[in-house]
């Protein structure tokens, strides 16, 4: 057992719907602790599909969507890594902004302001979102700040909007980038 803890972040893109089966599940029999925080959308999605219960049945904790207040304590541990699967072209914007407008981007913007813990992004976008003019500043600028991006023709090839619907997200690439950005250099 690891004893390392994700604090899985989830934007409301295609996939999500996926990830307690594909990320969480296998995270967990890894021996990992999985905290999932969720953009407001992604928990109106997961709440209407009933998997926002079924995740806080499998990790133990509850599923954030929103601030704690001043007085109350953390209900999910301190982290190891944060990984942001899947994350939408907007939270990447974002992100490289450093725009932290809800619970669930305030934790990935305070982990790359503070350069810890360390943070994985899979942004699922297709060729339209990757072809706006300031995408390649977005993805440079999180490069920079030590982001590890599971990104890339040989990862997650573009597509055309609404032309791949269930398309299977890289969760083998997005586990192995956890596991990388957690392991100490030697």
């Amino acid at each position: 057992m690891s004893g390392r803890t994700l604090g899985l972040v989830c934007a409301a893109a295609g996939g999500i719907e996926q990830v307690r089966e594909n990320l969480i599940l296998p995270m967990l029999d890894d021996g990992w602790t999985v905290g999932v925080t969720l953009t407001p959308t992604a928990a109106t999605w997961l709440s209407a599909s009933g998997e926002l219960d079924k995740i806080a049945a499998a990790t133990g904790l509850p599923v954030r969507t929103a601030p704690r207040l001043p007085h109350e304590a953390s209900p999910h541990p301190a982290v190891d890594c944060y990984a942001a699967v899947p994350a939408t072209a907007n939270m990447v914007a974002k992100l490289a902004l450093g725009i932290a407008d809800n619970q669930a981007l305030t934790q990935l913007c305070e982990a790359i302001g503070g350069r810890r813990p360390p943070v994985v992004v899979f942004p699922r976008v297709n060729a339209a979102h990757a072809g706006q003019p300031a995408w390649n500043q977005h993805v440079a600028a999180l490069s920079a700040a030590g982001v590890h991006l599971v990104y890339g023709e040989g990862v997650w090839p573009l597509h055309t909007p609404r032309s791949a619907p269930n398309k299977e997200l890289p969760w083998r690439a997005i586990r192995a980038a956890i596991e990388s950005a957690t392991t100490p250099a030697l």
